[in-house]
C-alpha cells in the first residue's frame, strides 16, 4: 500500500463518467483479469493429478498416486509461498500494475509448457505457473484497494465483495469447461485451454489498464542500488549453490522427484518456523504486541491444520472421484474433475448466509468469538475426512459409490472454510504488531504454505497408504482433536489477544 504522502499527490482512481455497478471502472478491468486467471488455474488444477496419475498409455505420467499428491501439494504450498517475494518485488522494483502483468505473462508461459506432451516441460511449466501466480496474487487485490479513496470509502467493501465473485465464478467455470476438455478429448488440450484462458484475462488487463489508479504504478519503498546489488548477489550464490547441487546429484545418477519435493516441503514449514522466531525475539516490539503475536501463533497452528486437510481436494479427493466415485447421477453423466466446481458453487452460495448470521447473531450477543470460530472450522475440516472415510469404506472391493458422498464432503468443507478463513484474515490485521503489520498478510498465508507441505511429507511417508481409509481417518481425528484443544484453551488465547476480540 503507497504511503500517505504519496496518497496526498496521485488520484486514487482516474475520473470517469462510466462505472461499473456503481464502482470505479477499473473494478471491471481487475474482475475480469482475475476470473480468467482463476479459470486457468483452477482449470489445470482440476486435470493435474489425474495427469499424473493416468497411465502412460492413456497419456499420463504414470505416477504412484502418493507422488502425484504429494508434487500436488508442494506446488500449490510454492504458489502461496512466493507471495510474499511477489509483494516484495511490486513494493521495491516495479509498483503493482506492472508485477501483475509480469505475472500473468509468466502464468500463460507455464500453462502452454503443459500443453507440451513432454515430462520436462510439464514441470517447468509447474513451476512457472507458481512464480507468475505468487506475483499476481500478492498484487491484484491490492489494486481493488487503490480504485477507492482510503479504506473509509463506503463503496470499498462492496468492491472486494464484487471482485472475489469473479474469482468463485472463473474457480466454478474451469472444471465444466477444461475439465472436460482434459478429461474427454485431451491432456495437453485442457492445458493448453487454461493457457488460452491466462491470455484473455492478461488481455483484458492490458487493455483496461487505462481505468486503473495511479497508485498501482507507484513503487512504495524503491531499493537503492547498494541493495539492489546486495539482493543479486545473495540471490546468485543461493542459485549457484542450487544448480551445483542438483547438477552433481543428476551426474551420480540419484535424482528422483523425491529430490525436489522433500527439499521445498521442509523449507515451507521452517520458513515460518523462522519468521515466528524472528518476531518474537524482536526486542522493539511492547510486551502487548508480544502477548498478541503469542495468540496469534495458536491461529497459524490450527490454520496450517486445516489448509493440510482442506488444499487435498484438487489431489486424494480428486483420485477418489476418478476411481471409485460414480460419474452418473439422475442418469447424466459427467467428468469426475467436475466435481472441482462444488466449492466455489457452494460458497458463492453460503457466503451471503454466513455474512448475514455472524451480524444476526452479534445483535443477540451470541457470535462465536473468533477462537470458537477458528475450533468449528478444525471440526468441519476433520468431520469432512471422517465422511471420506465412510465412503472408501463404502467403495470397498472397487465399488463405484454415489456422488452424493463427496457433494457432502465438499459442503462441509465450505461450511469450514466460510467460519475459519475470512475470520482468519481479520483476525492477521488485528493482531499484527505495527512494525510488521504490512508484512503479517504475507505470513498468514505461510500457514497454506507449511499445511500444504505436511500434507506433501505425509503423502510421501504413507505411500501407498495414501487415499486409504486410515489416511483419511487419522488426519480427520487429528483436525478434530486441535479443534476441541483450542476450543478448551480458547480463554487462555483470548486473554494473550488483550483488546482485540
Amino acid at each position: 500500500m503507497a504511503s500517505t504522502t504519496l496518497d496526498a499527490g496521485i488520484q486514487s482512481a482516474p475520473p470517469s463518467g462510466k462505472t461499473f455497478l456503481g464502482h470505479p471502472r477499473g473494478l471491471a478491468t481487475l474482475f475480469m483479469s482475475e476470473m480468467w486467471e482463476r479459470f486457468s488455474y483452477y482449470g489445470m488444477r482440476a486435470l493435474l493429478v489425474l495427469y499424473m496419475t493416468a497411465a502412460t498409455t492413456d497419456g499420463g505420467l504414470g505416477m504412484k498416486v502418493a507422488v502425484a499428491a504429494a508434487v500436488y501439494s508442494v506446488y500449490t504450498a510454492m504458489v502461496y509461498l512466493l507471495a510474499l517475494p511477489g509483494g516484495w518485488i511490486a513494493d521495491r522494483f516495479l509498483g503493482a500494475r506492472k508485477t501483475v502483468a509480469v505475472g500473468g505473462t509468466i502464468i500463460m508461459a507455464g500453462h502452454f509448457m503443459l500443453a507440451v506432451p513432454a515430462t520436462v516441460s510439464f514441470f517447468a511449466g509447474l513451476g512457472l505457473i507458481a512464480i507468475g501466480s505468487g506475483l499476481l496474487k500478492a498484487n491484484i487485490s491490492t489494486m481493488v484497494g487503490h480504485l477507492y479513496d482510503g479504506p473509509n470509502d463506503p463503496r470499498r467493501d462492496g468492491g472486494f465483495t464484487i471482485f472475489y465473485m469473479g474469482i468463485n465464478l472463473g474457480a466454478f467455470a474451469a472444471p465444466l469447461v477444461i475439465g472436460t476438455v482434459g478429461q474427454s478429448v485431451n491432456w495437453h488440450l485442457g492445458f493448453a485451454l487454461a493457457g488460452v484462458g491466462m491470455a484473455l484475462g492478461l488481455g483484458q488487463f492490458l487493455l483496461g489498464t487505462r481505468h486503473l489508479s495511479a497508485r498501482s504504478d507507484v513503487v512504495s519503498s524503491p531499493i537503492s542500488a547498494a541493495e539492489k546489488r546486495d539482493v543479486f548477489r545473495k540471490a546468485g550464490l543461493w542459485l549457484a549453490l542450487a544448480v551445483v547441487f542438483y547438477a552433481v546429484v543428476a551426474l551420480t545418477g540419484s535424482f528422483t522427484i523425491d529430490w525436489v519435493i522433500w527439499p521445498l516441503s521442509i523449507a515451507g514449514i521452517a520458513l515460518p518456523v523462522f519468521v515466528f522466531g524472528k518476531v518474537k525475539r524482536d526486542k522493539d516490539l511492547s510486551s502487548d504486541e508480544q502477548s498478541k503475536m503469542s495468540g496469534y501463533i495458536w491461529f497459524f497452528i490450527a490454520a496450517a491444520v486445516f489448509w493440510m486437510i482442506y488444499d487435498q481436494s484438487g489431489s486424494t479427493l480428486s483420485v477418489f472421484a476418478d476411481d471409485s466415485t460414480a460419474s452418473t447421477l439422475f442418469g447424466f453423466d459427467f467428468p469426475s474433475s467436475w466435481f472441482q466446481s462444488l466449492n466455489p458453487l457452494y460458497i458463492m452460495a453460503l457466503a451471503p448466509v454466513f455474512a448475514w448470521l455472524w451480524v444476526a447473531l452479534a445483535r443477540r450477543g451470541k457470535n462465536p468469538s473468533t477462537t470458537m470460530k477458528f475450533a468449528i472450522g478444525l471440526l468441519m475440516v476433520g468431520a469432512s475426512f471422517l465422511v471420506m472415510m465412510l465412503a472408501m469404506a463404502a467403495a470397498a472391493g472397487g465399488t463405484k459409490v454415489t456422488p452424493l458422498w463427496l457433494a457432502l464432503v465438499y459442503l462441509v468443507q465450505t461450511v469450514g472454510e466460510l467460519t475459519l478463513s475470512p475470520v482468519g484474515l481479520s483476525v492477521t490485521t488485528k493482531l499484527a504488531p505495527a512494525k510488521y503489520a504490512s508484512q503479517m498478510m504475507g505470513v498468514w498465508f505461510l500457514a497454506v504454505t507449511a499445511g500444504d507441505c505436511v500434507a506433501a511429507i505425509f503423502q510421501l511417508v504413507l505411500g501407498d497408504a495414501t487415499g486409504s481409509t486410515w489416511y483419511f481417518a487419522v488426519q480427520g481425528v487429528l483436525a478434530i482433536i486441535a479443534g476441541i484443544g483450542l476450543a478448551l484453551y480458547r480463554r487462555k488465547v483470548v486473554r494473550l489477544m488483550g483488546d482485540v476480540h
